[in-house]
């Protein structure tokens, strides 16, 4: 720029360029007076009495009228001089745009391979050809240009997200090799951070699992196959936390292996309890095990041959029963007759009933004992029926009067008219009474019925009752939480919440064993389950579709949607 300003003043001097009061012996002639002294003063003044002025002659003016183009050439010459450093300045300016007009065979070469290399995935490596290397040489040969440093930052973009990628695979030391080539390229930044983050935990959960592994490989060298320290819960633990872990995938193989290998051998000793508990385990384990179609078949098979003794065997209990042969020595009781029937079908609900049943016509007989006067008579029946109904209502209710000392004589008032009887409770002792059963109807109304222990409605009423044997108050609401149980079912039930339902019906078998109404309400339960089977399995969901299953099939074995859905399970349809 300043040589051009020196151009500018160098075209002036060329120009003959003077100062403008200095005269042009060519150019026009400046009005003077002249001579003072060589003015012809006349002797007379004239008549206007001004001296006579000297005129130019008429051909100096035109000959200074002809230089003046000569001025407008060099106006030309100096807007061209000016156009000409305006030119060089805009290429001064863009220097580095209008270096990337010129030809450079070499660089634009090494960013197109780094272009292709990029787009191929081929991130990184040592022989030359990897896209980090080919825009680190392209940076070498231009370091300022904007191009090959993007190429660089979009390398360590795609290194960033394949490091994501291979931790979601469980490739921890890949993942963490990528985040330290993406965190040297990026210069770090939230993303790093996270992926760093993510991988110190995966590590820690990786060291989990290797102790994991190891226990549950222990466990099946043992035999150990099932219980919360068995191989197969630590395999699938193992699993939850890693679903693509090969080692406990494998383990959890041989575990369902064993347990079919388990079950087949039961079945050739006749030992159908020992087999059907094998094939549960192993159902509970691996729901989709190829062996479950097999074992099922023989289990359909055992439990058919089985049914003409399971049905002689329901038939004699509840004969014995009506008879009233409850208890005692012999094979010829409903007490013998029902634990014959669930030694051939442990999960049978209708032998389970008839043992409820046996509890209670026990609990009954003890409380004719009781109004009888026979205390130890009534101790024996109740201590038999807490055998086979320990969270019974009506047996806890008779154990608090037995408790109690409340056993009345004959022609007394009657052990069912729940007329309190004065006990003669100290003041503190009915304080307690009464904030044990306000405690007991709040956590019969929130639904704790059976727990928490100690707190729940069940417990709460006994303690009252080993206070106040006959507080009437205490026994209504202990003899009525059946009632409850079975109204909490319905609405669990209506609601959909299938496992809520389920501990209802527990709690209903535990306190009111035998009760009528529980064969009904199983089969609804039942029904519940295979239809969200049905749901899942139309959603491709063949895993939960088989544990929905397993849940139905406990509750109601001969269910003909239960047969239905195992068949469309075990086709693949």
């Amino acid at each position: 720029m300043l040589s051009c300003i020196g151009s500018i003043h160098s075209l002036e001097n060329m120009s003959g360029h003077r100062d403008p009061y200095e005269a042009d012996s060519r150019g026009r002639t400046e009005p003077t007076l002249g001579d003072i002294g060589q003015l012809d003063v006349p002797s007379a003044p004239s008549g206007d009495g001004l001296p006579q002025i000297t005129v130019e002659p008429r051909h100096r003016r035109a000959e200074a009228a002809a230089a003046k183009p000569r001025g407008g050439r060099r106006g030309w010459l100096l807007l061209a001089v000016l156009v000409l450093c305006g030119a060089v300045a805009t290429a001064w300016v863009n220097q580095n745009r209008l270096r990337a007009l010129l030809p450079r065979t070499e660089f634009n070469d090494v960013l197109g391979r780094a272009q292709q290399a990029l787009q191929a995935g081929h991130l990184d490596g040592h022989d030359g050809t990897s896209a980090r290397e080919l825009f680190q040489a392209a940076v070498a040969l231009e370091p300022d240009n904007d191009r090959a440093r993007d190429g660089l930052h979009q390398v360590g973009l795609a290194e960033l997200a394949q490091g994501d990628a291979a931790l979601q695979a469980g490739h921890v030391a890949q993942a963490a090799q990528l985040a330290a080539v993406a965190r040297e390229l990026l210069g770090g930044g939230s993303d790093i951070d996270r992926l760093d983050h993510a991988i110190s935990s995966a590590r820690v959960t990786q060291a989990q699992t290797v102790v994991l592994i190891g226990q549950a490989q222990q466990a099946l060298a043992a035999g150990a196959l099932d219980g919360p320290q068995g191989a197969g819960a630590l395999y699938k633990k193992v699993l939850q936390a890693d679903p693509g872990n090969a080692v406990a995938a494998h383990g959890l193989d041989q575990v369902g292996d064993a347990l079919a290998a388990q079950a087949h051998k039961a079945f050739d000793a006749n030992d159908t309890v020992a087999a059907n508990a094998s094939i549960e385990q192993l159902a509970a384990l691996q729901p989709n095990n190829g062996a479950l179609p097999a074992l099922r078949a023989l289990q359909a098979q055992s439990r058919q041959q089985d049914s003409s003794a399971l049905d002689a065997a329901l038939k004699q209990g509840m004969d014995a029963l009506r008879a009233g042969r409850i208890s005692g020595t012999g094979d010829d009781t409903a007490l013998a007759h029902f634990k014959a029937a669930l030694a051939l079908d442990p999960g049978n609900a209708q032998a389970a009933a008839g043992l409820g049943m046996v509890a209670q016509a026990l609990t009954v007989q003890a409380d004719a004992a009781m109004d009888a006067g026979d205390r130890a008579q009534a101790g024996r029946l109740l201590d038999q029926a807490a055998t086979l109904a320990p969270k019974s209502a009506d047996l806890a209710a008779a154990r608090a009067r037995l408790d109690s000392g409340a056993g009345q004589a004959p022609g007394t008032l009657p052990s069912n008219d729940l007329t309190q009887v004065a006990s003669g409770l100290s003041p503190q002792q009915q304080a307690a009474v009464a904030k044990l059963l306000q405690r007991a109807q709040a956590a019969t109304r929130h639904g704790d019925v059976m727990l928490p222990p100690g707190d729940s409605a069940y417990d709460l009423y006994r303690s009252a009752l080993a206070i106040d044997g006959n507080n009437v108050q205490a026994l209504k609401g202990l003899q009525g939480l059946p009632v409850e149980v079975q109204q909490q079912f319905k609405q669990a039930l209506a609601n959909g919440n299938l496992a809520q339902a389920g501990e209802m019906l527990d709690d209903l078998a535990e306190l009111s064993p035998g009760d009528a109404a529980q064969p009904a309400l199983a089969d609804q339960l039942a029904s519940a389950w295979l239809d969200q089977a049905e749901q899942q399995l139309a959603r491709g969901d063949r895993i939960g579709a088989a544990q929905s299953l397993e849940r139905a099939r406990k509750l109601a074995p001969n269910h003909p949607r239960v047969r239905e859905l195992s068949a469309r399970l075990q086709g693949g349809t």
